[in-house]
């Protein structure tokens, strides 16, 4: 019998949002824990392993038991198993789900990780994948002997990890202002509708800047590794949500803005908003969590929770349960007291109603796996902004498609095939002079922007369809922004392998769909995510540096003129700076 050629590839602790961020990334580039905070300034490059097995079926069974049965001799000391266990948290759960079943990144339970063994698998998590595999050992990230460890730990049962109930919640729930002794007017003579707030994503905590002095005005904790943050309906109040499950309400009132309630409802969260329909203006607040699955209803003014909905479901396509489907993205629709709550692994878009929140009523619509970020597309008057249509379009990144969701007829409009791994954060709209409105994601696996037409009534020929591709310098986009004020779409490179395309930016004329522009923003870390200040003269750049790196390196923001691409201001020793969000454009819908 001749031999056969198997490969075992495998692509581990894959980066997504942000990120989302926040950032929608799903790995951090620095941890903010003690336990994994060690960086070595020189590190042994370990070679690139492609793990390739020439041998009978026979052989290659025999090979794969005696691997596993390698893996079973594993054992770590209790204080290994706990930081190897922390570094998983704040790595790779993201993508590759708390129980490893995988999401953005591929399954890591041991029936799949103990066939390449330590030495292989060790030597991916240092060097990463050319497909969105971090080079954590490369950054300085982790160790040697970290990824050694973070080796052994995935060929290992994971743990289970713990639940909690709302009596934990109200236990870590503080009233620091009562809304009654909070200002009725604002207490300070700046535009607060122009602050931006900055996420300092490894420090825990939230910059406020004034969009027309470029002076922070506060700097906040706000949980570790920030992920969003939203506007109350009036603007005057900030949500931040961190990957801890940390809920935090900002007053901007304030004369020094700060926290006025916090509470934590999780261990792992990404989302968090408001109800914005007409009666319910921040009445209420909900938070979507990666672990445990579920999500919660809080009061709006004062972050107290009261309502838990488990999302431990079904999946929608081979209706086999899943034990881990944890929600993405949540939007809130100003037509109907209702949000707009996407279940990432299940495959569903749920229509929650809060008009009862005690007893919420949920519509499932069936959509496709894996669900994860978007946002709404616009309505518009010819080439002006009228605000917002009824459809909302969200990724299913690794099913490479971009759902849309009719929520005013409460379907599923269309499922629209595009590039690898969408990642449109909350996309992009503008006119185009061809296709009329569209709405643009970028990729983290494919060089080029896609457009999607979604004007059914004016443009029904190009109405969710890919009309369009604009190719782009490298793979690894992980934001886009436009504004309508701009001429201009500009997109980042942070996951791409050329370390001088993770510091640049592109600006791409919305017109003629071609790159005008890409620039280098610093000289270190990598530029991610576009803000633009209130009337969208200026684009804001972050500058992602480490949090151990010498002053000058560990972050700052970039601001240019949207028009004529020209720097404006830089504004300094931001550590970690990554996603930006300006009061008036997120209150408004404006991307």
């Amino acid at each position: 019998m001749h031999g056969r050629r198997i490969a075992f590839p495998v692509m581990l602790l894959v980066l997504a949002a942000l990120l989302g961020i926040g950032l929608s990334a799903c790995g951090n580039q620095q941890a903010a824990t003690p336990e994994v905070k060690e960086v070595v300034k020189t590190v042994e490059v370990v070679k690139t392993v492609v793990v390739t097995v020439e041998a009978t079926p026979e052989a290659t069974e025999a090979a794969a038991t005696q691997e596993a049965a390698a893996s079973d001799e594993i054992s770590l000391t209790d204080e290994e198993f706990e930081k190897a266990k922390q570094i998983y948290f704040d790595r790779c759960a993201g993508c590759h789900g708390v129980l490893r079943k995988g999401a953005t990144g591929p399954s890591l339970e041991p029936e799949n990780t103990r066939r390449l063994g330590t030495t292989n698998l060790a030597t991916i998590i240092f060097n990463g994948t050319a497909r969105g595999m971090p080079d954590w050992g490369k950054q300085g990230v982790l160790t040697k002997e970290e990824t050694e460890l973070m080796a052994k730990y995935v060929q290992l049962d994971p743990p289970m990890p713990p639940e909690m109930p709302l009596s934990m919640m109200k236990e870590a729930w503080e009233v620091i202002i009562p809304p009654e002794e909070r200002p009725t007017e604002p207490q300070h003579d700046r535009d607060w509708q122009n602050f931006i707030v900055v996420i300092l994503r490894d420090a825990g905590k939230v910059a406020i800047i004034d969009g027309d002095t470029k002076e922070v005005v506060n700097i906040v904790e706000s949980g570790y590794a920030t992920h969003i943050v939203r506007m109350s309906k009036s603007g005057r109040y900030v949500y931040t949500i961190g990957r801890d499950g940390k809920v935090g309400l900002i007053d901007l009132w304030l004369e020094k803005p700060d926290l006025v309630a916090k509470t934590k409802v999780c261990y792992d969260a990404r989302s968090v908003d408001t109800s914005k329909y007409e009666g319910y203006e921040d009445k209420y607040a909900i938070v979507g969590c990666y672990w445990p699955p579920h999500f919660v209803i809080l009061d709006g003014q004062t972050l107290e929770p009261f309502k838990i909905v488990s999302t431990r479901s079904y999946t929608y396509d081979t209706e086999e349960y899943h034990p881990e489907p944890r929600v993405a993205s949540i939007v809130a629709s100003h037509a109907r007291p209702q949000w707009v709550v996407n279940v990432k692994e299940t495959g569903q878009v749920w229509l929650v109603d809060y008009s009862d929140p005690n007893n919420p009523t949920v519509k499932m619509l069936e959509a496709e796996r894996f669900l994860h970020d978007g946002g709404w597309a616009m309505a518009w008057n010819g080439t002006e902004r009228v605000g917002l249509s009824p459809y909302f379009l969200v990724a299913a990144n690794m099913r490479n498609k971009v759902v849309v969701v009719n929520t005013a007829d409460e379907k599923i409009e269309a499922i629209v095939p595009v590039g690898t791994k969408p990642h449109p954060g909350r996309g992009a709209n503008w006119v185009h002079p061809e296709y009329g409105p569209v709405w643009a994601t970028g990729h983290l696996g494919d060089n080029f922007i896609s457009l999607i037409g979604v004007d059914p009534e004016g443009h029904p020929d190009y109405a969710w369809k890919e009309v369009a591709r604009v190719e782009l310098p490298a793979a690894g986009n992980l934001f886009i922004k436009t504004h309508p004020n701009s001429p201009y779409l500009f997109v980042d490179f942070p996951l791409t392998n050329d370390e001088k395309m993770q510091r640049s930016v592109c600006a791409i004329n919305k017109e003629t769909l071609e790159v005008e522009k890409c620039w280098e923003v610093a000289d270190y870390g990598r530029a991610v995510h576009f803000e633009f200040n209130k009337d969208g003269t200026e684009v804001w750049v972050s500058v992602w540096g480490k949090i151990d790196a010498p002053e000058g390196k560990q972050g700052e923001v970039v601001v240019y003129d949207a028009t004529t691409l020209e720097e404006v201001a830089r504004i300094p020793n931001l550590p970690t700076a990554t996603g930006k969000f300006n009061v008036y454009n997120t209150m408004n819908d404006i991307y």
